[in-house]
């Protein structure tokens, strides 16, 4: 059954919305969509059956898929490029958060001028975003990253792969389809990494040390969905209710993460940098091994987050367990070495880590060295 709910904007959830898309597009005034997909899924049915709904509806869409791995800025460039080909007047972005974000810097640089990075956030003299944007929809066919109901856009530079995030709340979609239907394909590797990416944003935003007690309350219900659902859609892809409570925690988590991050991301963006590791994949390896760091500043919290788990004894030392279990149960590597990091990247990686912009939220200040000690002990 359809729900309909606004926070921070318009959410269909339900199996099936998906079908709503058309009628949402053409109420807008959208006559000429551009869909922003992946490669991945333009090699897949779905796109097809999005394309000829939309058609179907008298809109005349084109796809630009030219989106792989950790978006960079010149995939947003051929997808402006495209969009302008096609004199398109909206956009539907489908897939993971990589679609999502390039989605975001197409809409963005459609009214724009100037290079994406000219608006990087907190960038010296970076331009102003004071213009709307086209129409732009997300339909999420991953339940991680939360990008649908995100305010920023994370695109790397194409040669040093340091990723830039821009940010605005005109970058908001202006309607969000959550159908769970959408992410049961997904292989079981992707569904892990991208969950554990979900249940990072909760636990991260939950700890973060900005005052935002309505983002507390979000990331620790979404918590408790990623906790009860996620090895179960690991495990039995096809159950729905599973997949629903991802999508629901992916979504959560990102909303709530609006109150800030953590140390755990920080080595993330390293990871992606450095080896460019799926994002879901490089919270999951290291959030035990970073984490374990804020313990003795933030007991009551670790507290709070191993109740909300359902732990008899509660307290960081059995919360950071359960999570070192949670990541055996589907299939995250425990230590970077399993990864194929070879340890020759740790001096590059604490580098890149310390200058990350999420660690100054996390609870406990954390130094190059901090930051050394906890590569070293993830190796």
């Amino acid at each position: 059954m359809p729900h309909r709910f606004s926070f921070p904007t318009t959410i269909h959830y339900g199996a099936g919305v998906r079908s709503m898309l058309a009628d949402n597009l053409k109420a807008a005034g959208v006559s000429r969509p551009l869909v922003v997909t992946d490669k991945g899924i333009a090699a897949l049915p779905l796109l097809g059956e999005i394309t000829g709904a939309l058609g179907g509806a008298g809109l005349t869409a084109e796809v630009f898929s030219g989106i792989w791995g950790n978006p960079v800025k010149s995939q947003v460039e051929a997808g402006v490029a495209a969009f302008r080909a096609h004199k398109a007047d909206g956009i539907v972005g489908l897939g993971g958060g990589a679609a999502l974000d390039v989605a975001k810097a197409i809409a963005l640089l459609a009214t724009h001028p100037g290079d994406l990075f000219d608006y990087e956030d907190d960038k010296p003299g970076a331009r102003p975003i004071d213009k709307d944007v086209p129409y732009w929809v997300a339909v999420p066919t991953t339940a991680g990253t939360g990008s649908e109901v995100g305010r920023s856009s994370v695109v790397s530079d194409d040669a040093t792969h340091i990723k830039k995030i821009i940010f605005s709340p005109k970058l908001l979609a202006k309607a969000v389809f959550a159908d769970p239907e959408l992410t049961v394909g997904l292989p079981p590797a992707m569904t892990a990494a991208t969950g554990m990416d979900a249940l990072t944003h909760c636990v991260e935003a939950f700890l973060a040390k900005d005052y935002h007690p309505i983002c507390d309350g979000i990331a620790l219900e979404g918590l408790r969905l990623a906790a009860q659902s996620l090895v179960a859609a690991y495990e039995k892809p096809n159950d729905m209710e599973a997949r629903g409570a991802m999508l629901m925690a992916s979504m959560m988590g990102a909303i709530a993460f609006q109150k800030g991050l953590g140390l755990t991301h920080s080595c993330a963006h390293a990871l992606g940098t450095v080896a460019d590791m799926h994002h879901g994949l490089a919270n999951g390896i290291m959030i035990d091994h970073a984490l374990a760091f804020n313990a003795e500043v933030s007991a009551d919290r670790f507290r709070r987050m191993a109740q909300t788990v359902g732990l008899a004894d509660p307290g960081a030392k059995s919360f950071l367990a359960w999570l070192g279990d949670l990541k055996k149960k589907v299939g995250v590597p425990t230590r970077l070495r399993d990864a194929k990091i070879d340890e020759s990247q740790i001096d590059k990686l604490v580098e890149i880590a310390t200058a990350d912009g999420c660690h100054p939220n996390n609870p406990r200040p954390v130094t190059k060295s901090d930051f050394a000690a906890i590569f070293r002990a993830a190796y």
